[in-house]
């Protein structure tokens, strides 16, 4: 860990605990400021709360007082889901107090090099691959994030033997200053979070963090499939490597029926990627990037690609049950990521969806139905998806309580060589906690046929 005084004797506030904020809050003790943790959670119920008083961390739990950056804060260090119409925040936007997430902190103290990577979608499949495909290659990668590993706890230990691969949200990028990855990658920009950020402009803005101190000594891997991120890697310094599904690319990677091209010479061949569907295409594309320009062996790339199935709840393959294939992706919270998943497959699909009702429109799924047969429908959308299903033309359709229900139905409903997708193009929250949980009682449940 680097050495960094001028956190010495400097009045922090940390906004919002979990893991982020205790890692956070312990880091900055370590450095020496003067920490104060300000957390919803009364105190008697928080144990992270009672923990770092114990460390000798100011804490003040069960409220947000609005007076309370008139104790003079020079820094808040917020949880990234916090946002910025928070009463605290807001008032510290106003007095011009430095806002930051972890991440930033992560990458003061790092003395390893870090990569970057962010997007709409494939953030964490291409996350995860490269961390495979680098260790594999034997270049000492850490794993940090969004992904589920607070990255200034990751940091904190990295020597310069490492790479720190890093998933970063909108959210955390917002929180940045300074940071300055190696490798920035920017898998696609698609409309999400607005009621977090306002606007598609904040939103894409705050993505482009991931660039924006970059210099001609790093690289930005991005979509040049899409204008609007062409538009803004434009504006990068960084050495810029495009990536392209449709067809040769003479400046950076890119894939057509057949290959893999790196500059424009033939690579690998696409027969031997065992992630199925055109967005996990794009996802390996970048991440074959980044590790080519981190040297590793073309024979250890290959053996990931040709191994690596993909990320849990994400287009996860789960078994096979009398000829036919089940797989999971209840990350799929959106409309975007249940076409991307229909997408990947050619064969008949039993469809599970459904899910919190934000009022969206499944219209963007129909030029992708046609090989959808049957749907079991849940949640609070389900009416509305069963009609839009029926509209399609699917004329079985079910309507299912809980996951184990959904997927006996999904079974009956099923022929052999059918696929059986769970891709809910909602949120969880109406029926789970996280789309986690759904995936596993998914899991669960189809283990059980």
């Amino acid at each position: 860990m680097k050495s960094i005084k001028e956190m010495e004797h400097k009045k922090v506030l940390v906004l919002g605990l979990a893991k982020s904020g205790v890692a956070a809050a312990e880091l900055l003790h370590k450095m020496g400021a003067f920490v104060t943790v300000n957390d919803a959670k009364p105190f008697e119920e928080n144990t992270d709360a009672q923990r770092l008083l114990q460390q000798g961390i100011t804490v003040i739990c069960g409220r947000h007082p609005e007076d309370l950056l008139d104790e003079g804060f020079e820094l808040v260090v917020k949880n990234p889901g916090i946002p910025y119409t928070n009463i605290l925040v807001a008032d510290a936007v106003k007095r011009g107090i430095p806002i930051w997430t972890e991440i930033e902190l992560a990458y003061l103290i790092s003395e390893a090099p870090m990569i970057g990577i962010t997007g709409s979608n494939g953030k964490t499949t291409t996350t995860t691959l490269l961390y495979h495909i680098l260790k594999q290659g034997g270049l000492n990668p850490l794993i940090a994030g969004n992904i589920g590993t607070v990255a200034c706890s990751v940091t904190e230990n990295a020597t310069p033997d490492n790479v720190v691969v890093t998933e970063l949200s909108s959210f955390q990028l917002m929180g940045t200053e300074h940071f300055k990855p190696k490798i920035a990658i920017w898998t696609n920009l698609y409309e999400a979070h607005i009621d977090y950020h306002g606007s598609m402009e904040e939103y894409s803005n705050a993505k482009f963090a991931v660039t924006r101190n970059q210099d001609a000594s790093d690289y930005l891997i991005y979509n040049a499939d899409q204008e609007v991120v062409v538009s803004y890697a434009n504006k990068s310094h960084a050495r810029k490597i495009p990536f392209t599904t449709n067809g040769i690319n003479y400046l950076g990677i890119s894939a057509d029926d057949e290959m893999v091209y790196w500059l424009g010479k033939p690579f690998i061949k696409r027969s031997i990627i065992a992630l199925p569907g055109q967005h996990n295409l794009e996802n390996v594309l970048v991440a074959v990037a980044a590790a080519i320009i981190m040297d590793c062996p073309k024979d250890k790339i290959e053996h990931v690609l040709s191994s690596f199935t993909g990320v849990k709840h994400r287009t996860q393959f789960v078994r096979e049950w009398q000829s036919r294939k089940i797989f999971n992706d209840s990350k799929a919270t959106n409309t975007l990521a249940t076409r991307s998943a229909l997408a990947a497959f050619t064969q008949p699909i039993v469809l599970l969806a459904g899910g919190l009702d934000r009022g969206h429109s499944f219209e963007e799924l129909r030029p992708h139905m046609g090989n959808v047969h049957a749907v079991v429908v849940a949640g609070e959308t389900a009416k509305r998806f069963a009609e839009f299903a029926e509209s399609c033309g699917v004329e079985k359709i079910a309507y299912a309580n809980d996951m184990e229900s959904g997927v006996k139905q999904a079974a009956d409903l099923s022929n052999e060589e059918d696929v059986i997708l769970l891709s809910p193009a909602c949120a969880s929250w109406d029926q789970y906690p996280t789309f986690e949980v759904r995936g596993d009682k998914f899991i669960e449940a189809a283990m059980k046929l």
